[in-house]
């Protein structure tokens, strides 16, 4: 007979693996990074909530806040390690005045974190108190983060395509947001429950968006196809022209064929 100890077990393993990809899942882009040598134009902006996000729950975790959590702390402290990675590369490959600013705000971050681990745990004195405090906080940071789709479902709906939402994205945040409710639920916490059942709710807002605008996106992405084949075709056909230096007669077409 399964009992309610291992279905929570079992979930909150499934929640650690799905988690785990998603915090892995920034990889190719800091692997291009790398190898440009520069994080160009990308934000440091994702990675530092993310931080601040992990922290907050691995305090939450701690058996002296709220004991029989030792998935949220393990899943949780992973993706410290994996967000103080990016964090680093981001501090390698940045010019001075943005790593100045990024150095800086994650200097706050770990001063926050230490005065709310220390008044945690040596000004309150009760477990209740102790899991109600941080975990509100926890939930604060967690609704927010999950909110911060709502931009990008913006643009889907205004450009009518999810170009730039992807579907196994989507996917594996309302799977994450499923298992840490489900895991919430055995037995009831809402502080874990509230922030990832909001989080499912725009996971699968998502996945409804991507299924109405799927075929739109498909015209739109073969309709830029079929106009970039066309001004190749003309540029060939420009060249062409000009490839005959005893051709004068197409001299005109090179300012003509760049108008279109």
């Amino acid at each position: 007979m399964v009992t309610a100890d291992i279905a929570r077990t079992v979930v909150g393993i499934i929640g650690n693996i799905i988690s785990g990809c998603l915090f892995l899942s920034p990889v190719p882009t800091f692997v291009s990074i790398c190898k440009k040598g520069s994080v160009e134009q990308y934000s440091a902006v994702p990675y530092l909530a993310t931080l601040m996000n992990c922290m907050v729950w691995t305090l939450y975790g701690m058996p002296t806040v709220h004991p029989h959590s030792l998935l949220v702390v393990t899943i949780n402290g992973a993706g410290c390690v994996v967000e103080i990675i990016y964090i680093t590369l981001f501090l390698i490959y940045s010019h001075r005045t943005k790593r100045l600013n990024l150095f800086l705000s994650l200097f706050f971050q770990l001063i926050f974190i230490t005065a709310l681990t220390l008044v945690t745990l040596t000004l309150i004195h009760t477990v209740n108190k102790r899991s109600a405090i941080v975990g509100t906080i926890c939930m604060l940071f967690n609704v927010t983060m999950y909110a911060s789709p709502l931009s990008i479902m913006k643009l889907v709906i205004k450009t009518k395509s999810v170009e730039y939402m992807p579907f196994f994205l989507s996917l594996a945040s309302f799977g994450n947001g499923v298992c840490w409710t489900t895991y919430a639920l055995i037995p009831f916490d809402p502080f874990i429950a509230i922030p990832n059942g909001i989080g499912t709710t725009f996971s699968v807002a998502q996945l409804i968006l991507y299924a109405t605008y799927y075929k739109s996106t498909k015209q739109q992405i073969a309709a830029r196809k079929a106009k970039g084949e066309v001004i190749n075709d003309l540029s060939q056909v420009v060249v062409g022209c000009n490839a005959d230096p005893n051709n004068n007669n197409n001299i005109g077409a090179v300012p003509n064929a760049l108008t279109l």
